[in-house]
Parts: structure tokens; sequence; C-alpha cells
């Protein structure tokens, strides 16, 4: 049994590695097989395709990433905001450090918005569907929004997060700030542009506006209103 974990780790290592320098579509599963020093027979045995390997590599970056999560909320001593904080700079720098494995998380959450919908369920790649990898994922791929929605709930209780806000939705809507921030981080980084913002000032900039939006220190001004006359 450690023995085949260990060709399974073996064969996901080379997937990451060949996935990263050649990406998906140039990558066949003999090439992983050549890089893993297995044969092409043998890598079959393990995953029956190239897209349940990547199934597979997808379950292995939520499983890293829950750690992630895991880990800033079993850190003691911090707020359920401070936390949150936190979240932002080390979900960055794992999509930074680890661009394959968190390229497939998000290449899953826009698999899920497919999957969700009967009428466009069937334009996904049957050899997906058929994944066991695919259908764990299934199971397993909301477990670090529970433990994001968890910060959200200790930010309330310790009162760090304004208390009227449901830590559901407010975690799902950070979450996808956080998803857009790191996507942009592309474009904002594009030199001879002629916006005033880059990276040194950018995320400070992100976690307070999060911060203070969490905490209902934003508060909007009304214009001053001023008659005038036609006349």
């Amino acid at each position: 049994m450690a023995g085949e974990k260990n060709k399974e780790k073996l064969i996901l290592d080379s997937a990451i590695s060949l996935f990263t320098s050649k990406g998906f579509q140039a990558t066949r599963m003999e090439d992983v097989a050549k890089q893993a020093g297995i044969s092409k027979g043998l890598s079959y045995f393990y995953f029956k395709n190239k897209e349940d390997l990547f199934m597979a590599l997808t379950k292995k970056a939520f499983d890293q990433f829950k750690e992630e999560f895991r880990d800033i909320y079993r850190s003691k001593g911090k707020s359920g905001l401070e936390m949150l904080s936190e979240l932002v700079v080390r979900i960055t720098e794992f999509a930074r450090n680890n661009q394959v494995l968190y390229d497939s998380i998000i290449n899953f959450l826009d698999l899920m918005k497919k999957y969700n919908d009967p009428e466009t369920r069937n334009y996904i790649n049957p050899l997906i569907l058929e994944s066991n990898h695919f259908l764990k994922l299934l199971e397993i791929h909301h477990e670090p929004a529970k433990i994001g929605i968890m910060m959200v709930s200790q930010g309330i209780k310790d009162g760090s997060i304004r208390p009227e806000l449901q830590p559901e939705i407010t975690f799902y809507t950070i979450w996808s700030m956080i998803i857009g921030y790191e996507k942009m981080r592309g474009p904002i980084g594009y030199e001879g542009k002629e916006i005033k913002i880059h990276q040194d000032n950018w995320q400070p900039g992100f976690l307070k506006l999060m911060q203070e939006m969490l905490k209902g220190t934003i508060q909007a001004s009304r214009p001053t209103t001023v008659q005038t006359s036609l006349f």
C-alpha cells in the first residue's frame, strides 16, 4: 500500500511539473510516465486518463488549500478579522508558489457552474464526470469555505467584525474578492500602465479596505444639497 501511494505521489508530482512547464493541453500521459520514470501502462493503472489525473491533482490542491485555512484558524490569540487578513496573504502566496494547484482550484469552481446547471452539465468532458476523484471533490470542495465561515463567526463573536453580518454570505463575498485580487495581479503588474497603482501599495490597500468593510468603519457621506436658482 505504501508503495502504491509513493507511485501515485510520484505521478502527481511529475504531472504538476509538466503542467507548469508545458500546460495541460500539451502534456500527454506518456510524458508524465516518462517524467516519473515508470511505464505508460503503469501510469494508467493509477489514473484512467489525463482528466482523471487532473481531478486527482485538483483534489490534492483542495487538500493543501484546506490546510492553509486550518492552520490560520488554529492559530491562537488572533481575532476573526486578523485571521481573514492573514488568509488574503496566505492565498496569494499559495497561488504564487503553487500556481498549477491554485489554477486547478479555480478551474474546479468554474466547472461547478456547469455541473450545477442541467443544461450545461452535458458540455463537461464525460471523462471528468467518470473520475472517482471528481466525485470525491464534490464531497470535499466546500471544506475550506466552511473554515472561512468559522473565521467570520469568530470575528463576530470577538467583536472584530460587525455583528449584523451573515457569516456565509460574508465569507463567500470575501473569497470572491480574494479570487479577483489574485486574478488582477497580472494586469496591475504590467509595466507601462497609466493607472496609479502597483503591487507594493495594492495589497495593503486591499487589506485595509476589506478590514474597514468588515469592521463597519466605512461610512458613506451624502452630498451636500446646494440651493440654486435659474434666475
